[in-house]
């Protein structure tokens, strides 16, 4: 029998999680609850289940102090509960190491899209266009390797969210090319660039600061203003 995917949702709204889980268990996922910040941290550590669905409010830790403080040893997709209209929560989450935001209300349907989504790209790394499979893509000091997920820059592991993984994965697939911000979120989320979402901007960032790319002049990872972004091949010596 299949192993079923594993879901912490930390959640101290009782109704809402409740409502949250059964709508999930009923998709075919094992969820399970928990209402404290600190007690989700030491689940997480304990458990590594396969995403966690974290909201920012909560007794104990806040879901901003439980995301900082599982990035050392939980690398699974973390997607954040946000209010509607709070963007800084969003900016921030992104900032800590979220992979992706839901606004509350929750609707169902983007809930569930948005959860396969992170799971499938966890799964099913991207495949750089000429089918290469499972091929470790190397640049000078980089080395990129889908199969295991890992990123190696001067010879020490760089621990990588899902989603930094996927941004770099996508930039380093095709070095030297622009690629937008609309096609990097339709990658990442399957929705289109708004204008106004900063999740891709906000991975770049970190990834910078990862790689050990100057932040005010950016040598590895380039802007190429009001396009997008690319991985310069020569940049990784």
């Amino acid at each position: 029998m299949a192993k079923s995917t594993t879901i912490l949702l930390v959640e101290d709204d009782t109704r809402l999680a409740t409502l949250t889980a059964d709508f999930l268990t009923r998709q075919m996922f094992d969820v399970t609850i928990e209402g404290n910040g600190i007690a989700a941290i030491a689940y997480i550590e304990k458990h590594q289940p396969d995403l966690v669905l974290l909201d920012i409010m909560l007794p104990g830790a806040s879901g901003m102090d439980v995301c900082k403080a599982v990035r050392p040893f939980y690398s699974g997709p973390i997607i954040m509960l946000t209010a509607m209209g709070e963007s800084l929560d969003q900016v921030l989450g992104l900032e800590l190491g979220a992979d992706d935001y839901i606004i509350k209300p929750i609707e169902p349907r983007v809930l569930l899209a948005r959860v396969r989504a992170q799971l499938r790209r966890v799964n099913q790394p991207a495949q750089p266009k000429d089918d290469r499979q499972n091929s470790t893509l190397t640049f000078g000091q980089l080395s990129i390797n889908p199969d295991s997920r890992t990123v190696t820059l001067y010879d020490q592991q760089i621990p990588m969210t899902t989603a930094e993984f996927d941004v770099l994965w996508l930039l380093a697939s095709e070095p030297g090319k622009v690629l937008t911000r609309d096609m990097l979120l339709l990658a990442l989320k399957g929705i289109d660039f708004d204008g106004l979402d900063r999740t891709i901007d906000i991975h770049i960032s970190r990834l910078r600061r990862k790689l050990d790319d100057d932040v005010d002049s950016p040598q590895k990872i380039k802007t190429v203003r009001g396009k997008g972004y690319l991985l310069n091949r020569d940049g990784w010596n």
